[in-house]
């Protein structure tokens, strides 16, 4: 037993030795094999339909290395030689969209979504970037210490491209060196609330944390990003809580056309020579193609820096088709009226309306209370992430949409808005970030559709028939999704602003 003993002494050195050379060897990154359902990186993509920043072409994209190195139309095969040629024949090859209004929920409250989930979604939606707000994760994107925790959190655990906002709030606005030190850390811009967020340590602002906000911006040339809408007393509601004209009565479009207004009185800064002239202004979710929708016209006629989006939620979906108790159809500005829906498709049409998003929002059933059917108490929030591209193309077809204009709503524009200079087109020198769909391929969205956002049944969209089936989503030339199947590892980037 002595013998013995004195032996296992012996071998503590050896074994001290080895658990010291496992701890200070960084961990391997995955290989190609892993992020990729392809085993090369340099292969030709050709279609009969590839979606570029001069038009729709035939021919073929070359991918090297991650990048996008050549467009070629009709002649390509000649310049392939013995390369791997993948052959979409009819299907639509298109830049990745890019949604800049995605609530990941992680860390925090991962029990909502998380990162894992909610960027697998993406990829099988087509979305190859995802910019995370910074609210409802826990705790909120308001520091250069948050944000750490929000990167930390993102580290090896993203399919997709993932950027971040950051948060403008009372307790930072007017602290110059905090939004300095967040925006200096990488996020890519800043958002705000003007109106109660619903999470506690992210609290409303007002014109005066607004415009200290765009005077810092300014100096980094990045955008704020505003929920507007300013609560107005109401006379009080006594109707039923499970109708959707109940809660629509709660949030007037009047709401969302004060804070515009109030908006207005400050992005008058951003014009060129202006005191905030590098600043953006972007309007989050409109849902008023009224009054509101006429003052963001006015205010870029007059040369205020400042664009605006919707979501597919409010251009699939009227209040007139919301059935009582039916909460999953709960967000915040609300889905407004048949007609306001038919005006906000004009103004998409129409270059009103810059750009789409889709305002994933997700969150336990629990707190949708589909028991109650309580619009007033529910959790408001749509979930969407993955369904956003057949969504856009199967209500938009009837207006004419074309696929230009869908790489302009969905990938072109949201890169601009976000500074991703690399992203947005199917251009050379671009990362190669490309969906690959089949526009006329009808599906029905039901339990036995493959999903992969955490919690399928809150979504509104659940339930409908679709056209535009997604066949293969690449990241940066990784194959990261194939029909129902996803790369084994998550090697999307994180994109801090530099």
């Amino acid at each position: 037993m002595e013998g013995l003993k004195w032996s296992l002494l012996a071998l503590l050195p050896l074994l001290a030795s080895v658990i010291l050379f496992y701890m200070k060897t960084p961990p391997q990154k995955p290989s190609h094999s892993e992020c990729s359902l392809l085993d090369h990186n340099d292969f030709w993509i050709s279609s009969k339909r590839i979606v570029t920043p001069k038009g729709v072409i035939s021919g073929a994209v070359e991918v090297k290395g991650g990048n996008i190195a050549s467009v070629m139309e009709e002649d390509w095969q000649e310049n392939v030689g013995t390369g791997q040629v993948i052959d979409y024949g009819e299907a639509v090859v298109m830049p990745g969209l890019i949604d800049v209004h995605a609530h990941l929920d992680d860390p925090g409250r991962t029990e909502w979504e998380g990162f894992p989930s909610g960027t697998r979604a993406a990829a099988a939606g087509g979305l190859t970037t995802l910019v995370d707000m910074p609210l409802n994760s826990f705790p909120s994107t308001v520091s250069e210490e948050t944000f750490e925790l929000k990167i930390k959190a993102a580290a090896k655990r993203i399919y997709v491209d993932v950027g971040f906002w950051g948060g403008l709030v009372p307790e930072n606005a007017f602290n110059g060196s905090a939004l300095e030190g967040l925006l200096k850390a990488g996020v890519l811009g800043l958002k705000s609330f003007m109106c109660p967020s619903g999470i506690n340590d992210f609290p409303m602002t007002n014109a005066g944390h607004i415009k200290e906000g765009l005077s810092i911006l300014a100096k980094y040339r990045r955008p704020l990003l505003v929920h507007a809408e300013i609560q107005r007393e109401l006379e009080d509601i006594a109707d039923d809580p499970r109708s959707y004209s109940t809660y629509l009565k709660t949030r007037p479009a009047s709401w969302e056309e004060a804070a515009i207004r109030e908006l207005l009185t400050v992005t008058n800064s951003t014009r060129a020579g202006g005191p905030a002239e590098g600043a953006h202004l972007h309007i989050v979710h409109l849902s008023d193609a009224r009054s509101s929708l006429d003052l963001i016209k006015e205010a870029k006629n007059s040369g205020d820096s400042i664009t605006v989006e919707t979501c597919p939620h409010y251009l699939a979906f009227s209040a007139e088709e919301i059935h009582d108790g039916d909460t999953r159809f709960k967000c915040a500005p609300p889905i407004r009226d048949a007609a306001n829906r038919e005006k906000l498709w004009g103004a998409l049409m129409d270059g009103h309306i810059d750009m789409l998003s889709s305002d994933h929002s997700p969150t336990v059933p629990e707190l949708k209370l589909f028991n109650d059917g309580n619009f007033l108490k529910a959790w408001g929030g749509i979930s969407s992430l993955q369904f956003v591209l057949p969504v856009t193309w199967s209500y938009g077809r009837k207006y004419g949409m074309t696929l230009e204009q869908l790489a302009s709503w969905w990938s072109e524009k949201p890169a601009k808005l976000a500074g991703l200079d690399l992203k947005g087109a199917i251009a050379i020198g671009n990362h190669a970030d490309i969906v690959v769909w089949e526009p006329e391929v009808e599906f029905d969205l039901n339990d036995s559709h493959p999903t992969y956002v955490k919690h399928p049944s809150i979504s509104a969209y659940m339930g409908s028939r679709l056209s535009g089936k997604v066949l293969a989503t690449f990241v940066r030339g990784n194959l990261v999704y194939k029909e129902g199947k996803h790369a084994l590892a998550a090697c999307g980037v994180p994109i801090l602003a530099r």
